[in-house]
């Protein structure tokens, strides 16, 4: 098991992962073969500092993966840009079997967008884990005492 890269009894990092639980879109970046990104909104779980995505098996992201692990992460910036968390680590396609509980979070975090939808349904399409362990993650937000600033794993 990796060790978390937040600390919940830091500020900052209880935001970042809050929204990391929380948020519906990250933002996803891949190089191609010939280092040229590509990125992507994916729908995601986050189990720090582990996030899983279910992809097609046919999207370039996919086919990017196989050639090359790195990849970056954002999320959306809130608070008119004042508001923001990206990261970077390692990716590996997985399967089905293999991510049990980050399914299950997967499946409670998006069941009122599926709607009436099954999640096996679902799976049927995005049928391909990635797995991303970060071990890079920049967050900072302002607040009325000021900018609150975090890059982890510290350095020094």
């Amino acid at each position: 098991m990796t060790d978390p890269l937040l600390d919940p009894t830091v500020a900052v990092d209880a935001h970042a992962g809050e929204r990391l639980a929380t948020e519906p879109i990250i933002w996803l970046g891949t190089v191609d073969g010939d280092g040229r990104p590509h990125t992507v909104p994916v729908w995601f779980a986050w189990a720090d500092p582990v996030l899983t995505v279910f992809s097609r098996p046919d999207t370039a992201k996919v086919g990017h993966l196989r050639v090359h692990a790195e990849v970056s992460v954002a999320l959306d910036t809130a608070g008119q840009g004042a508001d923001v968390v990206t990261g970077g680590g390692r990716a590996r396609l997985s399967e089905l079997g293999e991510v049990d509980d980050a399914l299950d979070a997967f499946g409670r975090k998006y069941a009122p967008l599926l709607g009436d939808q099954p999640l096996d349904a679902w799976l049927m399409t995005f049928s391909t884990p990635i797995v991303v362990v970060l071990d890079r993650l920049v967050a900072w937000r302002g607040t009325s005492a000021g900018l609150e600033y975090r890059s982890l794993p510290s350095r020094g």
